[in-house]
């Protein structure tokens, strides 16, 4: 008969065995996605480089895209439509450094950051995704809901700035992100986060 601490170990070992293969899983996923990150940064790159060559004008650019499209989509299938190249090349001209692309974020993700016209506001979502973890959906969902503008609303843009990148203040205080993930503030929610770090900027 199997004494008690035995089968507690059992236990143990089972779940630790199990806890590295949905890791492994995770990991082989994500490495999937982020090689088809990749492979779009690559075409964005490319089709810039061919845009660039003597033919700048906005007619050519789409003349390509739409002539590219029709030799992909047969072959590759809707991934490589002329939207989807578009994209691409959107891609490659907000992350002209290939090594600022992020492991963490799928296409998904990206295709509703390089849609955020203000580099700052951008910078905002992509590192708020980036520490809360948030997905595809809850990213939408996030920008939809005007997150970031509402911030802005009662102050200013240094502060909000300063919650997303969770920045070191004097006497090693850090700055920290607001529950944002789980459910959207109220305005008295982000006016009380605010004055606080108005204060620790102060001190």
């Amino acid at each position: 008969m199997a004494k008690p601490n035995s089968i507690a170990t059992s236990n143990k070992f089972l779940t630790d065995i199990i806890g590295i293969i949905s890791q492994s899983k995770t990991n082989a996923i994500r490495s999937v996605d982020f090689e088809r990150v990749l492979m779009y940064w690559k075409l964005g790159e490319r089709i810039f480089v061919e845009e660039q060559q003597g033919k700048k004008r906005a007619e050519y650019g789409a003349y390509l895209l739409k002539n590219l499209a029709e030799k992909l989509e047969p072959q590759f299938g809707s991934g490589f439509s002329y939207r989807q190249l578009a994209f691409c090349r959107q891609f490659y001209k907000t992350y002209p450094i290939v090594n600022a692309v992020r492991s963490q974020f799928n296409w998904i993700q990206y295709r509703l950051l390089i849609q955020i016209s203000d580099p700052d506001k951008r910078e905002y979502y992509e590192l708020e995704a980036l520490h809360n973890a948030w997905n595809g959906r809850e990213l939408e969902r996030q920008i939809n809901s005007g997150l970031y503008e509402r911030l802005l609303l009662s102050n200013n843009k240094k502060a909000v700035l300063a919650v997303a990148r969770r920045m070191r203040m004097k006497g090693n205080k850090t700055i920290m992100a607001s529950q944002y993930k789980l459910y959207l503030p109220t305005k008295e929610d982000f006016i009380k986060e605010i004055e606080h770090i108005r204060n620790i900027m102060a001190e």
